[in-house]
């Protein structure tokens, strides 16, 4: 009764917020006690939410003053000297998962220690003797263990002390001279030490891959910023120079503008002036018309005879703008001569457009493929150690644009195609679901069953089809080993996944060569054209994307020529077969 009573004590007196005996008492309105600091904490982690009693959940309108329990605080002090402890923590007791303490009646406590020689496990009360006594003092304490029982040796119900390096198990000293004798035996404390030997030099060793993968992240990290600043500074150079060539067209359109104006301000003038001369001039004939029609009806002949000889002839009155008065014995009194106006002016500027526009059109492949050209070679890290990276330059200045190198010719042997070898693996999100792709990603053949690949809408799902991973610019040759019907591909990547628009040599935007057992066919655009040639499982691409070639070989003892192209890519290329019936494959073989 007595224990229970304390149990009733500890459980009273406790603060449900802390867990611990209370320690200034307060009571809130719904007659609950906390510890203050406990309270206020708890009501002020609240924020803006009423403050309410943890235990029943009562919500007080306004907040409470928080005033000292002085008649509870003097019952916890007076309980305090007679031996009252606070209850522990409802996290302290054992729960599922945990290590009990194996001393512990009732329920149990959650054990801090394990004794290795003892093969129990004890609570921080109950492990007081191994501290304090000397009698413990070679006790071998570890982390609470659920497994001490895997220490003792099922046959003979001893410590498993030692270990057996021939059966690489732990065994008790029984055990070494029984159904052990004669096994390379040593004790277990001897074999943890050896092995934690070797485990602290693996860990150096890991240690320094870590360092040595770190300065790597390092340095990409470094090639990003390095990328980053290159695209941005030239983005910036791009819109400057566009700018500058707007502004220029600009200029120019209102020169143009301008001068056109004060030309035909001044045509204008011209011709102002002249009408006013034609226009003096009528009333002048006018005039004289009147004077002569006034003298031509005088009945007077004497005065028609007198003032006659006054009348001077007509004579022919010439401007030097190019418009003539005749005499009136012409039908037209002015000629004007064919005038085109400023219709030569637009003329000379539509030609002008139309020479820009050239230019635009001719020189923007090279500026699309100097872009996709740009390509971060990485090499993967090997297990071991590595070299140390050599420092990273400083940045340079961009380089100016220097004129396109006149394409070279073509190699004639194949170590001249080897040269120009590059590495080909296929894309996984492209290739065909009925198409198992090899673990180095080189190698497809068809299968009469799905494979488990993810939804990508790259995905090829029409046709036995897939696409490199690698873009293709520049100088390139690459060689594919064929097994059945193979058609060795190149195409843009935005060429169709489904329909046949996808199928390779069947669009404008692939070039094929179908390979059997025996002929050649290659496609383009839908068209088919029938090649002859040695036949042979191996077929050699080159492609040379600057200068348009793309060229197809049969490769044996000897390289002989299939069929060439002669175009103008707009897009980088990829790699890519097509496979027709099932067990057929294709290859891309490793050159060295």
């Amino acid at each position: 009764m007595a224990q229970k009573g304390d149990q009733l004590d500890q459980e009273t007196f406790s603060c449900s917020i802390c867990l611990e005996v209370l320690k200034d008492p307060v009571t809130i309105p719904c007659g609950h006690s906390y510890c203050m600091n406990c309270i206020k904490t708890y009501w002020d982690e609240g924020e803006k939410k009423l403050p309410s009693c943890p235990q029943c959940r009562v919500s007080f309108i306004p907040r409470p003053a928080l005033v000292k329990n002085t008649m509870l605080a003097a019952l916890v002090e007076q309980l305090k000297k007679t031996g009252l402890q606070a209850a522990p923590a409802d996290h302290c007791y054992a729960g599922p998962g945990d290590v009990a303490c194996d001393f512990c009646s009732g329920r149990k406590l959650k054990a801090v220690k394990s004794c290795l020689v003892c093969l129990a496990s004890y609570c921080q009360k109950h492990l007081q003797p191994h501290r304090n006594s000397s009698t413990f003092k070679t006790h071998q304490l570890v982390d609470p263990s659920k497994n001490l029982q895997d220490n003792i040796c099922p046959r003979h119900g001893e410590v498993r002390k030692m270990f057996c390096r021939t059966d690489q198990k732990c065994i008790c000293y029984l055990c070494s001279v029984d159904e052990h004798k004669g096994h390379d035996t040593v004790s277990a404390a001897a074999e943890r030490t050896e092995r934690q030997r070797e485990m602290e030099v693996s860990r150096q060793q890991i240690q320094q891959q870590i360092q040595d993968r770190e300065k790597d992240v390092k340095l990409l990290q470094q090639e990003v910023e390095a990328i980053n600043r290159s695209a941005d500074k030239t983005v910036e150079d791009n819109e400057e120079m566009f700018t500058e060539l707007i502004c220029l067209l600009q200029k120019r359109s209102s020169e143009v503008k301008q001068q056109i104006r004060s030309q035909q301000e001044t045509e204008v003038r011209r011709v102002r002036e002249l009408e006013e001369k034609l226009q003096q001039e009528i009333s002048d004939l006018k005039r004289r018309d009147a004077e002569m029609k006034q003298l031509s009806d005088t009945e007077d002949h004497n005065q028609f005879l007198h003032s006659c000889p006054s009348l001077s002839p007509l004579s022919e009155s010439t401007h030097s703008s190019g418009i003539s008065i005749r005499p009136l014995t012409h039908s037209s009194s002015i000629s004007i001569r064919p005038l085109s106006y400023f219709q030569d002016v637009a003329a000379a500027v539509s030609e002008v457009r139309g020479r820009l526009q050239d230019i635009l059109r001719d020189t923007w492949t090279n500026v699309s493929l100097a872009v996709a050209d740009v390509d971060v070679l990485l090499s993967q890290p090997e297990p071991g150690p590595e070299p140390e990276p050599e420092p990273e330059p400083e940045p340079e200045p961009e380089p100016e644009p220097q004129p396109q190198p006149e394409p070279e010719p073509e190699p004639t042997s194949r170590a001249g195609f080897l040269k120009y070898s590059c590495e080909i693996t296929l894309d996984p999100n492209t290739v065909n679901t009925q198409l198992l792709l090899s673990e180095q990603n080189r190698e497809v053949t068809v299968m009469n069953k799905h494979q488990s690949y993810t939804d990508h809408p790259d995905r090829f799902t029409g046709y036995f089809q897939v696409l490199s991973r690698e873009s293709l610019t520049g100088r390139r040759y690459w060689e594919v080993e064929t097994a059945g019907g193979v058609s060795v591909a190149v195409s843009y990547k935005n060429i169709s996944r489904s329909g046949n628009e996808s199928l390779f040599g069947y669009n404008d935007k692939s070039w094929s060569l179908y390979c059997s057992s025996g002929s050649y066919v290659f496609r383009y655009n839908n068209i088919q054209t029938s090649i002859p040639g040695p036949l042979s499982s191996r077929i050699g691409v080159y492609l040379d994307h600057r200068a348009g070639i793309l060229s197809f070989y049969s490769v044996s003892g000897t390289m002989t020529l299939l069929h060439r192209v002669q175009t103008s890519f707009t897009q980088p290329l990829h790699a890519g077969v097509r496979i027709n019936y099932s067990g057929d494959s294709a290859e891309f073989c490793e050159l060295k």
